[in-house]
């Protein structure tokens, strides 16, 4: 009797087929509606690296929305060769350098209109907020550092999965989140007093 009522409270678990890579061939096999599904799953982590790459709160949704529909277009070629997530990622990590290009090809040709509009990420004298400081010093940081310390540091990525996402080797993934953090170490050093608060 104690088996088999331990046997029918395991079965909910067994067939529970709700991982990434059953969405995904449940995708490919025409159940499209399913997408909306994998995107509930993954856009507060898709949102939160776009936030702590490019420090901009405005652009947050756009390049979100263009990350799901280029998933949605690609999804059919996905391999299952990598997990879900490191193939999302790395999408938005390039959306995320698109963008930067772009902002930096927009100063160029439009120095005066730019610097009219857009105040920069200065921190004003009176802000004490932490989070505003450590977000400000981070996005100082180059993108090819900056990248892989968010991934590392605030969003808990393994070094594998880091290289996998930048597509580049371990030792270069660990190097540029050695110099990032020194990097940051030095950029934070002025507020030391507010951040020890």
């Amino acid at each position: 009797m104690n088996s088999e009522n331990k046997e029918k409270m395991e079965a909910p678990r067994i067939l529970k087929l709700d991982d990434d890579f059953s969405l995904i061939k449940r995708f490919i096999d025409g159940e499209e509606e399913i997408f909306d599904e994998l995107v509930k799953r993954h856009k507060e982590k898709v949102r939160n690296i776009i936030y702590l790459t490019l420090n901009d709160r405005d652009s947050i949704d756009d390049i979100a929305q263009d990350v799901f529909i280029t998933v949605y277009r690609s999804l059919k070629n996905f391999r299952f060769e990598s997990q879900f997530t490191t193939w999302l990622y790395r999408i938005t990590v390039n959306k995320c350098k698109d963008h930067l290009r772009r902002k930096s090809i927009r100063r160029i040709i439009l120095p005066f209109k730019d610097t009219q509009e857009d105040p920069g990420y200065e921190i004003s004298p009176e802000s004490t907020n932490t989070k505003e400081i450590v977000q400000h010093a981070i996005s100082k940081l180059p993108d090819k550092m900056r990248v892989p310390l968010v991934l590392k540091d605030i969003e808990g990525f393994s070094y594998q999965e880091i290289a996998e996402t930048m597509q580049c080797e371990i030792g270069t993934v660990k190097s540029r989140i050695f110099r990032a953090r020194e990097g940051l170490k030095k950029l934070l050093q002025p507020y030391e007093k507010e951040l020890l608060k």
